[in-house]
Formats: structure tokens, C-alpha cells, sequence
């Protein structure tokens, strides 16, 4: 969906203002709010808010889930506030201003899910975009940090998903091994019928089970030309879909 970067983003039930988040809303955000498996969860909670956005499609697709998200950008997490707090679910949704890292300690539960589409770029050189690149880059939150909060923080038979490209998913999942969290479900995601892998959805549990993976396009060909699939995953919250 092509649209100014500055303007809301309109979806069929709910508008993300994103003019002060680092961070606009992405086909990845989508793809993990529509995608991570809500089944018998009570208690959500987000790593990297940005605008709110999957917080809110998590609130959308359960009944009466408590979704909780982190977001340690200052600017970012009062937009994320004040978009779940115009959205139908607002009763559902609070973001807390904190670095997971600090979160941890704090916490009151344990959580039945918890989502992520975290920053992904390890190294290389940073552009003049410094506000995207501090978000991207994984200086804030390396890897090995989200993993030990997301081990501390889910609970015994809880789900962690995540989005990553493609070869940084394969170096998270190896990683996710030595904090003892298996995945479990994997979809790759490719931008239209012919081209290269491009995302892993992944989800990973404290048990180990056989791994059901699936493959998802999204482009037919053209880029507003939707796979059926893409449709049937997506379809709730895009306004134009």
C-alpha cells in the first residue's frame, strides 16, 4: 500500500498516525500481527512498539487478550499511546516507555505470546537517516538481549514470533538455540512469484517440536496484485483489500 510516510495509515478498523514514530508502518509489522498464533492466549506483549501497530491487529484479532508493548523511543511510544487509545480495543492495549532489558525485572506476568519485528542490521555503515538507522540497527537491542528477555518473559508453553530477513532469521534462529528456544512454525515469506526469499515469520517455544513451515507470496506479479493467500491473511485490516 503506497502512501506518504508521514500520513496515517488507514486500516478498516483502526488509523495509525505515524508521524513521530521512527519507525512507519511496513508490510513486515503486517505480516507478523496478522500472522503470530493467538490461539488460547491470554496475555501479549510487544518488543519494539514503534506506532503500536501489531499491539493493535493483536488486539483486533482476539476477544479479550491484555496486550502489553515496550518501546524505548520516547517519541514513538506517545504515538503508540495515543493510537491504542483511539482504536476500539483501548481497554486491551498500554505501551510502557522502557528498554525490554529493563522491563524484565518489573514485570507482573508471564506472557502467553509475545511479538517482535526487531532490528536486524548487525554492522555496515550508517546513512545519514540516523533516526531509521537507530531503530534498525541492533545497537539498542542486540539479539542475544531480545532473546533472554523474551526467556524470561514467556511463559512454559508460551509462543515468541518474530520477522527477520532472510539470512539474519537463519543466524537469530541458530542464536535462539543456545537460550534454549526451539523453533516451532516458520513461513517464507517471498515478494512475488519467482523472486528470492525475502522474510522468515518464525515462532519459537521453550519445548522442542517438529517444525511446521509453510511458504507465503505475496505479489501475483504486479505490486497491487495479491496472492489469494496474502488476501486471506491480511484481508481483516487492509482498507483497500
Amino acid at each position: 500500500m503506497r502512501q506518504d510516510k508521514a500520513k496515517p495509515f488507514y486500516f478498516k478498523q483502526f488509523t495509525i498516525h505515524q508521524d513521530r514514530c521512527r519507525m512507519k508502518v511496513g508490510t513486515d509489522g503486517v505480516l507478523l500481527g496478522a500472522w503470530a498464533d493467538i490461539s488460547g492466549v491470554s496475555n501479549i506483549l510487544d518488543i519494539g512498539a514503534g506506532s503500536g501497530l501489531v499491539a493493535i491487529m493483536l488486539a483486533q484479532r482476539t476477544e479479550q487478550a491484555i496486550i502489553h508493548a515496550v518501546e524505548i523511543d520516547s517519541a514513538s511510544a506517545k504515538q503508540a499511546a495515543e493510537n491504542m487509545r483511539a482504536s476500539p480495543w483501548k481497554s486491551r492495549l498500554k505501551v510502557f516507555h522502557t528498554a525490554v532489558q529493563d522491563y524484565v525485572p518489573f514485570a507482573i506476568s508471564r506472557y502467553g505470546l509475545i511479538v517482535s519485528n526487531p532490528p536486524f542490521f548487525s554492522g555496515g555503515t550508517f546513512s545519514q537517516n540516523q533516526d531509521r538507522n537507530s531503530v534498525r540497527h541492533t545497537i539498542k537491542l542486540p539479539h542475544g538481549d531480545l532473546l533472554a528477555a523474551v526467556r524470561s518473559l514467556l511463559a512454559p508453553e508460551g509462543r515468541f514470533c518474530v520477522i527477520l530477513p532472510f539470512l539474519e532469521g537463519l543466524r537469530f534462529q541458530e542464536l535462539a538455540q543456545s537460550y534454549n528456544l526451539h523453533c516451532t512454525r516458520m513461513a517464507e515469506v517471498y515478494p512475488r512469484q519467482g523472486s528470492k526469499l525475502e522474510r522468515l515469520l518464525m515462532q519459537f517455544e521453550k519445548q522442542p517440536k517438529a517444525m511446521r513451515k509453510s511458504i507465503l507470496t505475496i505479489h501475483k506479479g504486479e505490486i497491487d496484485e495479491w496472492t489469494d493467500e496474502y488476501v486471506q491473511l491480511t484481508g481483516a485490516f487492509y482498507l483497500k483489500m
